[in-house]
């Protein structure tokens, strides 16, 4: 082949640069850079070794871009062809071959950050990329549009204002993690507070601020007193049940509890507590001024199926077969929300069925979580067990024989009780519970 000078090979494509270094037999050569294969081509025609003496590192480095080159040298190629048959201009097929090249270049250059932004695009769409601090902070794009709703948590921490609870829309905004641990938010709460529009990628729109939390606002929340240092008094407002069941009326009329009570609903196996705890929850459900949830802490399963049918579904639910830790995953969470909700000014009631199977500690612990917050919110709780547990305001004993026989009200007086319930039902009204226990015993 002719001699050929350096520039014309500087003026020749790669592809052809590799055609003249394989006629020349110089070894290695798709390894070399654009410069160094110049070189060893120049060294090979002028008689030499042909070899450019690159460094491993660099022999490396230039395989990579070498390899990019073709791959960009072969799409252009194809492109030129696409171009003519098309009759496109000279002009345009160039520019295409270098913005070819040049989003190669750029590819190379931005693999981890593609890597991240599909990593990115993998996340849920109800999921925010990162923490809205900005936001927190008063950031926002541009007017502030008001929103408010309830909160609903997500299992990752972050949450969503429902605007039209329960069910979820395409209105709802995302509320970010820091937020809600900020804010102590619990699903639930009544929230409100200037929004922005969702930006590139993003479905929802996120809050930018929280400024009320359950009609208060929400720097006078963060500043209050933790639930257990709250005062609290002996329930004086009653629990008005409102059934004419014999057995809930009897419940109602001789057992009485209020807001705040830590009532246990006792008795033997079918002695009907399960369903004296669901028609409590169906007369709750009825009372807009309570926050009602229901946990299934050991149920049968097909008790599982009947709740969820009801009017208040289940904020958890575990049949009798899971184990300690299970039955406490179950429980706490709702305590947790009833705490921090009474805590706010909140009315919440939560029943449980059943405390059997729990730990003697997590048992007193939910008792213990009900309270009478004086000038505040309450947290009532009523739970279903075998036998009283301890500290309880209300004991409710069913009797498992009457019940059987289907002489209702099957309740055991000799065993129920409140504590003080002159100040739920006055001083007549414990007077004349004490003579209806007095004549029951006597029969």
């Amino acid at each position: 082949m002719s001699v050929v000078d350096r520039s014309a090979l500087e003026a020749s494509p790669l592809a052809d640069l590799h055609a003249i270094a394989s006629e020349l037999s110089i070894d290695g050569y798709r390894r070399l850079r654009r410069a160094e294969l110049i070189d060893a081509i120049l060294n090979r025609q002028e008689g030499g070794s042909g070899e450019a003496g690159a460094t491993p590192a660099a022999e490396e480095q230039a395989a990579e871009e070498t390899a990019a080159e073709e791959t960009a040298a072969e799409e252009t190629a194809a492109d030129e062809k696409g171009a003519e048959e098309k009759g496109a201009e000279p002009a345009e097929a160039e520019d295409e071959e270098e913005s070819t090249t040049s989003r190669r270049r750029r590819g190379r250059r931005g693999g981890r950050g593609r890597a991240a932004a599909r990593e990115e695009s993998e996340k849920p769409r109800d999921e925010k990329p990162g923490d809205e601090e900005a936001e927190a902070d008063g950031e926002t794009d541009g007017g502030e549009e008001l929103v408010e709703g309830v909160v609903e948590l997500l299992a990752n921490g972050s949450g969503f204002v429902r605007v039209d609870p329960p069910d979820p829309s395409d209105d709802d905004v995302y509320i970010s993690s820091a937020q809600v641990k900020r804010c102590e938010l619990v699903s639930g709460d009544r929230i409100a507070g200037p929004k922005r529009a969702p930006r590139r990628s993003e479905r929802f729109a996120s809050l930018i601020r929280i400024e009320t939390i359950n009609g208060r606002p929400a720097a006078e929340l963060a500043d209050s007193v933790r639930f257990d240092d709250l005062p609290a008094s002996f329930p004086t407002e009653r629990l008005k049940v409102g059934s004419e069941d014999p057995t809930l009326k009897a419940i109602e009329w001789l057992t009485p509890f209020g807001k705040g009570s830590r009532v246990t609903i006792t008795g033997g196996a079918r002695a009907g507590k399960t369903e004296a705890l669901r028609r409590l929850v169906a007369a709750f459900a009825e009372q807009e001024e309570l926050t009602v949830s229901v946990v299934l802490a050991g149920v049968r399963p097909e008790e599982i199926s009947e709740w969820n049918g009801g009017p208040v579904t289940p904020a958890a639910a575990v049949s009798f077969v899971a184990s300690e830790d299970a039955r406490s995953g179950a429980v706490e969470p709702a305590i947790d929300q009833a705490r921090r909700l009474a805590a706010r000014g909140a009315d919440a009631v939560v029943l449980i069925d059943t405390l059997d199977g729990c730990s003697l500690q997590l048992a007193r612990k939910a008792l213990g979580a009900a309270r009478n917050i004086v000038d505040g919110g309450s947290v009532t709780i009523i739970a279903t067990a075998s036998a009283p547990v301890g500290g309880e305001t209300t004991v409710i004993s069913l009797d498992a024989a009457l019940t059987a026989a289907g002489r209702f009200p099957a309740l055991d007086l000799a065993s129920s009780g409140t504590m003080r319930p002159e100040l739920l039902v006055g001083e007549a009204g414990a007077e004349a519970i004490a003579r209806t226990r007095a004549e029951a015993e006597d029969n």
